[in-house]
């Protein structure tokens, strides 16, 4: 089991302050029985490593049983807090602080909850599994607030899978600020990818559903063709259209075609739940 809390000694400190350090994050809480700060203190320290379930580790060290440990940190007040990372410290403060500045302070310097998924996804996507790659970037970006790096890369997959609405709608709420070479390289992407997705039986579709824009035959065609080139949202709003003026259209081929799309889509998918949500309404 991962140790949370330990209490340093003149035989574990090389081990716990230094090597430790370079497995995971280590908070260093240089403290003294007397000190009514340090007190104060503690259970703060102690709630936040609880929190991050291992990603960091509490040292306590008694500065009045260690005082040597405490000059080669350079301790001159307490509490002092120093967190330290592959051998060095990276931050710290002096004095009793609030949760507040403590949760700031670790935040900057602990693995985000979004990091392993997007490493995982970045991973998949390198390999060609897509299909793997998705659900990872999708939880990634919603859990990271739809961060713009995040975003970026949840772009990426869904244009790799063919999903360029979607992707248009990820590249579109990116803020200008954000807007990088990156951007410019993932919007370039998709127009390419737009051109190649417009097949010559789409266009001919298209063409013909101008011509004759309530037939529904041509209707359907087309969303079979676009659910074949990746365009899964189009092709499930087509369908859509067909099933508000005929629900039984080709005695319920078009409801299937489009439960069809939404199960290859997977579980989980935003864009899968938005149309079960349309279809049950429809329907019930």
């Amino acid at each position: 089991m991962t140790e949370l809390v330990v209490e340093i000694t003149r035989e574990n400190a090389q081990r716990m302050l230094i090597e430790e350090s370079h497995k995971r994050a280590v908070l260093i809480d240089f403290w003294a029985d007397w000190c009514s700060p340090c007190k104060m203190l503690l259970p703060i320290l102690d709630k936040l490593v609880r929190e991050h379930g291992g990603q960091v580790m509490l040292a306590k060290v008694d500065c009045d049983q260690l005082q040597p440990i405490a000059q080669q940190f350079g301790v001159r007040s307490l509490p002092t807090v120093i967190l330290m990372k592959d051998g060095q410290p990276v931050d710290g403060f002096v004095g009793a602080q609030p949760e507040s500045a403590v949760r700031e302070m670790l935040e900057r310097h602990l693995p985000k909850p979004w990091d392993d998924a997007i490493g995982r996804a970045l991973e998949m996507l390198a390999a060609g599994d897509v299909a793997g790659a998705l659900p990872l970037a999708r939880s990634a970006y919603e859990e990271s607030g739809q961060r713009a790096d995040i975003a970026k890369v949840y772009a990426d997959v869904l244009i790799e899978a063919n999903r360029l609405d979607d992707a248009q709608l990820v590249l579109d709420s990116i803020p200008m600020v954000d807007q990088d070479t990156d951007y410019e390289r993932l919007i370039a992407e998709l127009q390419l990818k737009r051109q190649a997705a417009d097949t010559p039986e789409i266009q001919s579709l298209l063409q013909a559903r101008e011509r004759n824009p309530d037939d529904m035959d041509i209707g359907y065609q087309l969303a079979v063709q676009y659910s074949q080139s990746g365009r899964a949202r189009e092709a499930l709003e087509i369908l859509m259209e067909i099933l508000r003026r005929n629900r039984e259209f080709r005695d319920g081929e078009a409801r299937r075609t489009l439960l069809d799309i939404v199960r290859a889509l997977g579980k989980g998918d935003p864009l899968a739940a938005e149309y079960q949500r349309k279809l049950f309404a429809l329907m019930y």
